[in-house]
């Protein structure tokens, strides 16, 4: 995959963290990332919904982590070394996002964004913001506004 995408100067740019969870590839936008870091395992919390996979101790902070594939419907797999934790912050909150490896630094054009499609339900649209091509592959732009259900987002403030 290729890390920088030629488009004209004059176009605004953004930077995005792309990651993988199965066989689909996503990112996020590079400012909401604090730290990337190894997965380690967490402490489960009672009564949470299927996607928080509990709490891990973060230098002293009580972080939240929450399976990314989970939330946005894909199937539960068991966490492995190789699993990573995406440190960033929502809505002033931090969080951790389990995803199964980061795999690029993308910095694209604006105009190569391209909406999601109509034809996706109202849950594919809270979270997919846009869908870019690269290399002939579909990568999936997620928004993590909104991906805190109230009850974590209060928790983590």
């Amino acid at each position: 995959m290729s890390a920088t995408l030629n488009t004209s100067v004059a176009t605004p740019r953004r930077e995005l963290v792309a990651f993988r969870m199965g066989a689909q590839e996503y990112c996020v936008d590079i400012r909401s990332v604090l730290e990337i870091r190894g997965w380690a395992p967490a402490t489960p919390l009672p009564q949470s919904p299927p996607f928080v996979r509990g709490v891990i101790n973060l230098r002293g902070t009580v972080l939240p982590i929450i399976d990314l594939g989970a939330r946005l419907g894909l199937p539960v797999s068991a966490p492995s070394a190789r699993h990573v934790i995406i440190v960033a912050r929502i809505d002033r909150k931090t969080v951790g996002l389990l995803v199964e490896a980061v795999s690029d630094i993308l910095t694209v054009g604006e105009e190569l964004i391209q909406p999601t499609p109509d034809i996706a339900c109202e849950v594919v649209r809270a979270f997919v913001k846009g869908i870019i091509a690269v290399d002939g592959e579909m990568i999936s732009l997620i928004s993590l506004d909104g991906l805190l259900p109230d009850e974590i987002a209060q928790e983590a403030a």
